[in-house]
């Protein structure tokens, strides 16, 4: 819908440009276009009279004047608005990644990015529900989610500092704060949207993917969630970081797929039966995530933009976006 402004801007334009005058710009205003007015005084006995110059515009002035506004193209106008809305949302953007830098450290990564996974993972794609919205705030007693109340409170400061300058939706907050752990641990930067709203009530139970299903199941349930066996994989890299026992657990790289090449867990004894999760483990006995755990273990860049990519996607998935 116009704005008034706009509106009356278009409004003033039609009035000046059909009329039948020709005009010539800029239109002068001749001395003669001024005249000296005789103000009768109050008193009828008073003899002086005041004289008072005033404006009398001439036919092309009046045009002149109300082709005003349209010196300035509408575009122009439109154009600024839209500077003016993409710098306000860099400024919250920058605001948000400030705040969080101060609450967030390589040791706190995991937790938050895992936070991500279980707020955006409960969208399925037939239904249309659930999804990045914040809900994840309302789940914290489930058992999926044991240990995430750390992550929300580490992210609760940060919140508290911004709310006071620049309210921020919690599906906000914990999209940039994951691509903010992906990154103070050494992975890509990633820049996501802004202006998801949040859910007041807990998504649907039973969507997050169980830790103990086989490829298949994975692929089934990623699927219902609109991604690819591709992103399936990109985004398991994920768990590079923490205590799966991916290489080091505070740096984000392509150590993950090195790993499950190289099956360790298979190994009698010891610690490298306890790394990774059964559904970890599933992926590479699949020939088509095998495929490209393959290609992600030869090369980082490759794995660093597809997981870059993939996080985009699973940070909108079933986003309500703010329409202001």
């Amino acid at each position: 819908m116009m704005s008034s402004a706009l509106t009356n801007h278009l409004v003033q334009c039609s009035i000046a440009t059909t009329s039948n005058t020709k005009t010539h710009f800029p239109a002068k205003l001749h001395s003669s276009s001024f005249s000296t007015i005789k103000l009768r005084p109050d008193n009828p006995n008073h003899h002086a009279s005041s004289d008072l110059a005033v404006p009398r515009c001439s036919r092309r002035g009046l045009i002149y004047i109300a082709t005003l506004p349209c010196l300035i193209p509408l575009t122009q106008i439109i154009g600024s608005l839209r500077a003016n809305a993409k710098q306000a949302v860099t400024n919250e953007y920058l605001l948000i990644k400030e705040e969080v830098r101060k609450v967030l450290s390589k040791g706190k990564a995991a937790g938050v990015l895992r936070l991500v996974f279980h707020d955006a993972g409960t969208f399925d794609i037939d239904e249309n529900t659930g999804g990045m919205n914040g809900s994840i705030v309302h789940e914290l007693g489930r058992p999926e989610n044991a240990g995430l109340k750390k992550s929300v409170k580490v992210l609760q400061k940060a919140k508290t500092q911004i709310d006071a300058i620049q309210p921020v939706s919690w599906a906000d907050m914990i999209a940039v704060a994951g691509a903010e752990a992906v990154e103070v641990c050494g992975g890509p930067p990633i820049q996501v949207s802004l202006g998801r709203l949040d859910s007041l009530v807990p998504d649907p139970e039973g969507r997050l993917p169980e830790e103990s299903l086989n490829a298949s199941g994975l692929k089934k349930c990623f699927q219902r969630k609109g991604f690819s066996t591709q992103e399936l994989v990109a985004l398991s890299g994920a768990h590079t970081i923490g205590g799966k026992g991916f290489g080091s657990p505070i740096s984000f790289d392509n150590s993950y797929y090195k790993v499950l090449l190289e099956k360790p867990w298979t190994s009698s004894g010891g610690m490298s039966s306890m790394i990774g999760l059964p559904s970890d483990h599933a992926l590479v006995e699949d020939d088509e995530c095998l495929r490209w755990i393959k290609k992600y273990a030869d090369n980082e860049n490759t794995f660093f933009e597809d997981f870059k990519n993939a996080y985009v996607k699973l940070v909108n998935s079933g986003v309500r976006w703010n329409s202001l």
